[in-house]
């Protein structure tokens, strides 16, 4: 019997809701419809999320997103066999809010309700793209909030082979472009800023590069971000496409290696990127040509998946239920993990 699932995202600045049609069969999920509300404009005036006020507007988005995205599927709420919702990680009260929603919805609908890991919500995105991956594979998790490398053997077969020990990569990009003095979201504005500079303008480090593990370290290359800024002091605004490119060069030849460092230890073929920095065109045209020559895979989520959004979590609540990992259930009692460990999960 297939189910039909209703996702909602709520874990830090994205309202996310979507619905995902499981197939009684085993097939691959498929995306009806999805929606989602970004804070951006709401936060740029502080200069990054304000956790109280992403908390606010989650309760002012999450229902008229779900009315439009069951309009849109052409779905009424009583046919929603499971609502899943993000349990964590991320920012408690903004956590809160989505499982509450869900919670109430489904009891007042008598239906099971499931809590989703949210980067298991990206590490399963690129099975919503049109060409899904298949298991085995190395996972590279690039975000703002984290930077990992694992193995996937399958739904909740999960090992870490590398992760950040500080900064991740989205907050690479978003604070050196803050030093720069570039807007929030600073990450895609350095981008787009580099795409005119010269990526070999200055020398920046790439830490952890030659460490002979898989971990990562970005909090050197902010710094030395930051010296090279102030060495340029009024030469700044003139060279800052410059800088912007020697920065993006860096974190990415370190994501890009270290990602073929995985597929070479553990002997795979294939690797999946998720996560918001998945989306940067550098990281993508690098490790495309990189695995090309090597003649492995490279799969990604479509680029308006890469952000936090409800198509992923319902994704991951549909394979999860799929392949007896999970069993969604009448509780209703509910409980948010801001802080969350991706290879705890069974």
């Amino acid at each position: 019997m297939s189910l039909l699932i209703l996702g909602i995202e709520s874990s830090c600045d994205e309202t996310g809701v979507a619905l995902v049609r499981a197939p009684g069969d085993g097939a691959v999920p498929v995306l009806l419809s999805h929606a989602l509300h970004s804070q951006i404009e709401m936060h740029r005036a502080y200069g990054g999320v304000v956790p109280e006020l992403a908390s606010r507007d989650h309760i002012r988005r999450v229902l008229p997103l779900t009315e439009h995205v069951l309009g849109e599927a052409g779905q009424s709420l009583s046919q929603v066999d499971v609502v899943a919702f993000t349990r964590g990680p991320g920012l408690a009260g903004a956590l809160l809010v989505g499982a509450g929603v869900a919670c109430a919805m489904a009891a007042a609908l008598d239906k099971p309700v499931l809590g989703v890991h949210h980067l298991e919500g990206h590490l399963l995105s690129p099975f919503l793209s049109a060409d899904p991956p298949e298991f085995p594979f190395v996972a590279l998790l690039v975000s703002g909030g984290h930077t990992q490398l694992m193995r996937v053997d399958g739904v909740g077969r999960y090992a870490i082979l590398g992760e950040t020990i500080d900064d991740a990569a989205g907050e690479a990009f978003d604070k050196s472009a803050k030093l720069m003095g570039l807007p929030y979201p600073g990450g895609p504005v350095l981008s787009r800023l580099a795409e005119g500079g010269d990526a070999q303008a200055f020398k920046l480090p790439r830490p952890l590069l030659h460490s002979g593990d898989l971990d990562f370290s970005f909090a050197g290359l902010k710094t030395a971000v930051l010296t090279q800024a102030k060495k340029l002091g009024a030469d700044l605004q003139a060279r800052k496409a410059d800088l912007a490119a020697s920065t993006q060069a860096a974190i990415v030849e370190v994501l890009v290696k270290k990602t073929l460092a995985a597929l070479q230890q553990t002997g795979m073929r294939r690797v999946v990127v998720a996560g918001g920095v998945g989306a940067n065109r550098l990281l993508r045209e690098q490790l495309n040509a990189a695995c090309a020559k090597r003649q492995l895979r490279v799969h990604y989520p479509e680029l308006h998946l890469c952000t936090d959004n409800g198509a992923m979590i319902a994704m991951a609540a549909a394979m999860r239920l799929q392949a007896g990992r999970e069993t969604a259930q009448k509780h209703y009692a509910f409980d948010v993990k801001p802080r969350w460990p991706l290879d705890s999960l069974a």
